[in-house]
């Protein structure tokens, strides 16, 4: 073997062990510091916004089921260890409070009770909800085994998906879908879910759904009607089909795109593998110019997207740069950009001192500008490094979503295309 195969050879072992370890660790937020009671995801690791232990999130819990069944199919977690912990999970949540069938965004993970996000969104998130059910029907394709307690887990996630009134959330029109409805508000949020943005996934379901389906056209006729969905400009060199003027924060393409294939994904407006790696490619390229002079910025220290910040939460991206590096912007995108997540990876390993290295994984974010690492892991961050990366490695979670009836029958009566997927 020649010295530089063998380089090679030890180059590759090392970043499958790095993988590995923040697959491995990360993985801990779900598995290990998920609520006692309700064994869904909490929303933060630490006391902030008014927000603690107790407050569990929507949508950080689908990404966390997705996350579980990486551990599974790793071997670091038993299946049937992971099956009684979606049995308790289903069973609470069957029992929680909903809204038409939709949950809140947060919820105490104790009571089931819905914990307002904001004034006036105290009911039903249909984009959380979104995010929650599409981790659920993965799992429901996963536990597939004749044993009492898959097939209850299974049940359950059907009655559980089937009573989502996703019809109620286009309030009898078809100029898009809405994101809240309040019990004590009604409609007041008045938010209709346009694109381009996280919440491609709430329209698919939507259109999927086997009990309270929209018509196609609250897609072609809202989703797709916004000032922010189509793009067309050339930044760095890149073209961006969709979006807002810089490609926004990176959770664009991870949120939706955790089960979503985006491998030869098309519709009539956009080839959604073209414009996820415009997107992130964008995000990183954007990062080296570092217009702005921050310290740290380079090759391998890149990554904008929603997380703490050095003052409160931001959605980080190009427009909005705060001198703030996000873990999960630039692992989350690793089938995108693989060589510069990679670099980025190993950065993170040895970065600030070793001390980004946390309990339940990497912490939330940092920035060398101001000497400062987030206290914090949130769940919405953490599982897409769990999830995203594996779609990286073999396309666990992509090739499981994508034989889920609904989405099919979604991507179907929404017109999608799917052509020979492209290799990562």
């Amino acid at each position: 073997m020649s010295d530089r195969a063998s380089v090679a050879r030890s180059d590759e072992a090392s970043d499958e062990a790095l993988l590995d370890k923040v697959q491995r660790q990360t993985l801990r937020y779900f598995w290990e510091f998920a609520h006692p009671v309700s064994r869904l995801a909490r929303e933060r690791s630490n006391r902030a916004f008014g927000y603690g232990a107790e407050t569990v999130t929507t949508g950080g819990s689908g990404f966390g089921v997705m996350a579980l069944i990486v551990g599974v199919v790793r071997g670091w977690i038993g299946r049937a260890e992971a099956a009684r912990h979606l049995d308790r999970l289903t069973a609470f949540l069957e029992a929680a409070e909903r809204h038409h069938g939709v949950f809140p965004h947060f919820m105490n993970g104790e009571t089931g009770a819905t914990i307002p996000f904001m004034r006036r969104d105290d009911g039903g998130d249909l984009v959380e909800t979104s995010f929650l059910i599409g981790g659920l029907l993965c799992a429901r394709q996963f536990f597939d085994a004749a044993t009492p307690e898959e097939q209850g887990v299974r049940d359950r996630i059907e009655r559980i998906s089937d009573t989502v009134d996703w019809a109620w959330h286009a309030r009898g029109e078809t100029d898009a879908l809405f994101w809240h409805w309040s019990p004590n508000h009604g409609w007041a949020m008045n938010h209709r879910i346009r694109g381009w943005n996280e919440c491609l996934i709430t329209y698919v379901l939507a259109a999927g759904s086997r009990t309270h389906a929209i018509d196609p056209a609250c897609y072609h006729q809202g989703w797709t009607q916004s000032p922010t969905f189509l793009n067309g400009r050339t930044l760095h060199d890149i073209v961006l089909p969709l979006g807002p003027p810089s490609g926004g924060p990176l959770f664009f393409t991870h949120y939706s795109f955790m089960g979503l294939d985006p491998r030869g994904l098309s519709d009539r407006y956009a080839d959604y593998w073209r414009q996820n790696t415009a997107h992130a490619l964008i995000n990183h390229r954007h990062c080296l110019a570092n217009p702005h002079g921050y310290e740290g910025y380079g090759p391998a220290c890149w990554g904008l997207t929603a997380s703490d910040s050095v003052k409160g939460y931001s959605a980080h991206s190009p427009d909005n740069d705060l001198g703030v590096i996000t873990p999960t912007a630039a692992l989350g995108s690793m089938p995108y950009t693989s060589e510069a997540s990679l670099a980025a990876l190993r950065f993170f390993d040895g970065a600030m001192g070793g001390r980004l290295w946390g309990e339940y994984g990497l912490h939330d974010a940092f920035s060398p500008q101001h000497g400062w690492i987030a206290e914090s892991h949130l769940a919405i961050d953490q599982a897409p490094i769990v999830v995203m990366i594996e779609n990286f490695r073999n396309g666990l979670i992509w090739d499981l979503f994508m034989t889920i009836p609904e989405v099919e029958a979604g991507l179907e009566r929404l017109d999608f295309k799917r052509s020979s997927a492209i290799s990562v």
